[in-house]
Order: C-alpha cells, then structure tokens, then sequence
C-alpha cells in the first residue's frame, strides 16, 4: 500500500519537462530502460493528458524499431528457438520488453474507452494501436491488438460511437481490417450466443449490455464497405505489409518461414483476402443474425438485407430460416422480410409454398399507412405478374383490394385500382368479375334478405330496389386462406363505387377500368410506383397544379350575409354580428 502510495505522491511531483526528459534518456540509451515503467504509469485516464500525449509518443518511438525483435505474447516464457538458452540474458530482456509492451497495448486500450479521456487523446491513442497492428506480427497485421481492440470498444460499458465512426471513415477502406473485422465479429457473436445458450433465461440482469453489445455488431457490421468489383482484383489497398523478410531480424531469417508465416503471409495478400472475404461476410453475418435481435436492430436489418447483403452471401439461401420466421411474424416485421424473401424466391430457387397465403394476409387497411407501403405495393404487383398464377388466387388479391378500396385513404385508392388494372390484363380469366350480377338473387336462397327489404322503413331504399334484384356477395372477406374466399363468385362492386369518390383524383382514375383490359395491345400496365408513395399532399399537389378549364360559379342578386340559411337547418340561427358570425342553438 505505502508503495501505490510513493507511486501516486512521485507522478504528482513529476513535471512535463522532467517527463520529456525521462523520454529523451530512455531513447538515447538502453542504459536508462528503468525509465521505461516510469513512462508506462503515466498512460492512464487518471493521468492528465498532456502527459499522457508525452509518455505515449515517447514508448511509441521506442517499441517500434523493436517489435520485429521481440517474441511473441504466447512465447513470452519460452526461448524463441532451440539455439537460444532460457538463461540468455538478450532473451530475457526480450522477453521483459514484451511484457511491457503488452502492458502499455493494454494502457491504451483502457484510455481509449475511458469517459474520462477527451475526444483528441482518444484520436492519437486509436493511431498509436493501428500502427502497432500494422507492424507488431514482424510487418505484416497482428490480429490479436486488433482483437483487443474491437472487443473492448464493442464491450464498452460507456457510448463508443465516437471510436466506431473514426474506425469507420479511417480504416475500413483498408481490404485487411475488412477481413480482420468480420472474424472478429464472428467471434464475439458465437461467443455471445454460446454465453446465451449457458445461461438460458437467467440472463435478465446483463440484458441492457447485451443489447449494447448487439447494437454496436451491428453498427460495424453495417459500415463496412462491401467489396465491390471481382475478387482477382490485386490493387486492393491494404494497411499492412504483405509479410516480406526485409522485417524479419537478421538471426530469424533463417527460421522465418515456418507453416504459420506461410499461412499468415498468404492471408494477408490483397487478391488472397478479397476471395476469402465472401466467406467470412458470410460467417459474421450468420453469426450475428442468430442473436436476440432488439426490435429497432431487427427492423433496420430486414430492410437492408436484399441490398447490403443478400448479394455479397456465398449462398444466399441460407437466410431463408431467419427470412421466413420473420415473414411469418406479420404486419410491419413480414413487409419488411418480403424483399429478401421475394429475391430468394425468384433469384435462387427458394420454395415457399405458403407465401401468396401469407402475403394475403398482409392486405389490410394499416398497411396502406405503412412507413414502407411504396416497397411492399411494388414487391405485391410483382408477386402476382406471373401468367401461371391460379385464377383463384388471382381474383382474391382483386376482391381483398376491391374491399380495402372502400376504407383507405384517397391515396391507397389509387394504388388499389392501378393493382387491379394490372391484374384484370394479366388474367383474363378473372375479367368476369367486372360487372357481374348475381343470377341466383331472387330464386329462393336469400329468402331472408327478401323480407328484410320488404320490411325497409326508408321509403327511398324500397323504391331504389324495386327496380333492381338484391345480390349477394358471396366473398369471404375474413377468410385467411384465398381458396376459401369464394372471391371467384363475387364481384368488383366496391371499385364501381369509387365513381363516387369525394376525392376528384379516385372518381377520375377509376374510369380506366372501363376499358376493355383483355385487349392487350391497346392497354399498357401501369407502373405501381407512380402510386405507392402517395399522400393527402401529393394528392393536394396535383389538384392545385391542375389547369381548369370550367370552374362552378355562383352568382347572387344580392351578397349573402351568412354561409347557410336559416331553412337549411332547423332550429339554428345564424347571425351576422359586428365582424364575427356566431350559430347558436335556442334551447329547448
């Protein structure tokens, strides 16, 4: 304890200058290394930091023109070879050296994800590290400081967006930190689901920081830049040395080219690398998606998945577990998985024989207010192209949007009657659906609705029907599964009702489907994202652009002195007074 003491009680005392001149000394002359230790207590987030600045570019410039000399961590208290006795003092000096290296990577490292230290330092401290990586293993990439590294930034207890975006903008260009990263990445998240897998449901205590954890995964995995251009590429630019003996101190050359150099110096090369990257993308990626996903992770992941990496996979098919139990989840989560879903099946041969059910199900009214409506409408009018699909299922899709048309806002409207059109050209056999009336209205199997129209109080309701029959619809529209929706014996009456339409923009497209749509070389399919991402404001911004030629007036005799009339409604009043008008109600 008294020694921590003198320790705490010497470092205070320490000025910058007698620092500096600790620093010139010890790299002056191996006769002042006890300097050394001194040096290395001052990296630390307790240690202000411009003394930390000073001691950390002092130890840099001494380990580096070293580190080629120095065993490995694993070799640390064994002789380096067979002509090299324990007992050599070179060797044992050696081995301190690595030691204290390893002692000031770990300094570092604990500065670096300190909240105490400021964003500069952390700046220079995440350099010093990259430079070690790049020459710590003989010149070429040390793996293990850069493992270190990424695991304890991701492990940070403390915010790390600051480390990952500088990582990101300066070093992942590099096509070996790329290849690093994604083993890395592969690693903590086996290790992540093998701790899981142990612990079972007695996890609730660390679930915030596994949450932390998954969330920064994700936030590397999501950043690095996906190779692009053919893999035999060999101008890929790379942080470390390629492994050449020029690095190799003059008493290893004679034993540098062991299995492991070998192995190493042929991963590190650029066209080496860049064909092996497929195969670990694919790996970190697995890895990862095997982990609790938190929603908002979830999410984000499903809706990039068919751009950022379904096509860099080795074998894309190997998503269809986690896409199919994401599309049988429903509502916004199957929206989101239909894409990736949809290009495994049309791209790699997936079968999925229960999608069209499950795609059914999606059509209801909230998704017409969907956040990723526009992708989901495109991806549907693409599902039903194909010109084998069943009449059956086809005239489903046309009768669930038939009935969604009548309780969607004006925009959905427009998107119903531009997937119906698609529909009605691509299946003829589904055209008798249009204006069809029901033959057996009348005949004795609707006796009951009979004596309810015969008993209809609206005098206007008995006159209307007694000039046209009754008909009855015989759509099913809560039924889950399209065979049995009997979409086949109803009709499209909700799309004639939309001539009706309050909003001008529904009643005047709704008559391109009076066209004769059989007829196919005079009608064209329309190109559903033209209307996907409609809204009450694009709607608003087409009428107002519109040029009318006719426009309703009103002419009166004498200006009106209220809105409506006192015999519009009875019992109100409506009177002008001063420069406000006030409609009160007498009281009864």
């Amino acid at each position: 304890m008294a020694s921590v003491d003198s320790k705490k009680r010497k470092k205070n005392t320490t000025s910058l200058s007698h620092l500096k001149t600790l620093g010139h000394d010890l790299l002056s002359s191996r006769a002042h290394i006890n300097n050394l230790p001194t040096l290395l207590s001052f990296v630390s987030s307790a240690s202000p930091p411009q003394y930390v600045l000073e001691a950390l570019l002092t130890l840099q410039a001494f380990f580096t023109p070293v580190l080629p000399d120095l065993p490995s961590s694993s070799s640390s208290t064994k002789p380096s070879s067979r002509t090299v006795s324990q007992d050599d003092p070179e060797f044992i000096y050696r081995t301190w050296l690595r030691a204290k290296f390893d002692e000031f990577v770990k300094s570092l490292i604990d500065v670096l994800v300190s909240p105490q230290s400021e964003e500069t330092l952390k700046e220079v401290v995440l350099d010093t590290l990259m430079e070690f990586v790049k020459l710590g293993n003989g010149g070429r990439f040390n793996s293990a400081i850069y493992h270190k590294l990424v695991h304890s930034i991701v492990h940070s207890a403390t915010p790390v967006t600051f480390l990952l975006d500088l990582l990101v903008s300066k070093y992942f260009k590099y096509i070996d930190i790329r290849y690093f990263t994604y083993i890395i990445v592969e690693k903590i998240c086996r290790t992540l689901e093998e701790k899981r897998v142990s612990d079972g449901n007695n996890d609730s205590q660390s679930g915030e920081s596994t949450e932390n954890l998954i969330h920064y995964v994700h936030y590397i995995l999501s950043r690095i830049p996906a190779l692009e251009g053919s893999a035999d590429k060999a101008d890929f630019e790379m942080w470390s040395g390629s492994g050449k003996s020029e690095n190799v101190s003059g008493k290893q050359k004679g034993e540098k080219k062991t299995k492991t150099d070998q192995h190493n110096s042929k991963m590190l090369t650029a066209s080496n690398s860049a064909k092996k990257m497929k195969l670990k993308f694919t790996k970190a990626w697995i890895s990862f998606l095997r982990l609790p996903l938190p929603l908002d992770v979830y999410k984000e992941v499903l809706v990039n998945l068919h751009q950022a990496v379904i096509p860099y996979l080795s074998n894309p098919v190997i998503l269809c577990d986690f896409l199919t139990t994401s599309y049988d989840i429903g509502g916004v989560i199957s929206v989101m998985a239909l894409s990736s879903l949809y290009i495994l099946m049309t791209q790699h041969g997936l079968e999925y024989p229960n999608f069209y059910e499950k795609l059914y199900a999606l059509l209801v009214p909230s998704i017409f207010m969907a956040k990723h409506r526009s992708k989901f409408f495109q991806l549907l009018d693409s599902c039903l192209k194909s010109p084998l699909l069943p009449a059956y299922l086809a005239a489903a899709f046309a009768k669930k949007l038939s009935r969604l048309s009548i309780s969607v806002p004006p925009s959905g409207a427009l998107v119903i009657i531009a997937l119906i059109h698609n529909l009605l050209r691509r299946h003829p056999s589904i055209n008798c659906l249009v204006h069809r009336v029901d033959e057996e209205a009348g005949k004795g199997d609707s006796e009951v609705d009979k004596k309810d129209s015969d008993n209809l109080e609206d005098p206007r309701n008995s006159e209307d029907l007694s000039n046209k029959k009754l008909c009855i619809d015989h759509f099913k529209n809560e039924e889950s599964d399209p065979k049995k929706s009997k979409a086949m014996r109803s009709s499209l009456w909700e799309i004639d009702t939309l001539r009706h339409h309050y909003c001008p923009a529904v009643s005047r497209f709704v008559l391109s489907l009076e066209n004769d749509l059989t007829v196919r070389a005079k009608t064209t399919e329309l190109s559903i994202g033209d209307f996907s991402s409609g809204s009450y404001t694009t709607i608003f911004a087409d009428e107002i652009r519109r040029r009318v030629k006719q426009v309703p007036l009103a002419f009166y005799k004498a200006p009106p002195t209220s809105l409506f009339s006192d015999s519009d409604f009875a019992g109100w009043t409506f009177k002008h007074e001063d420069d406000h008008t006030s409609a009160k109600r007498p009281r009864t």
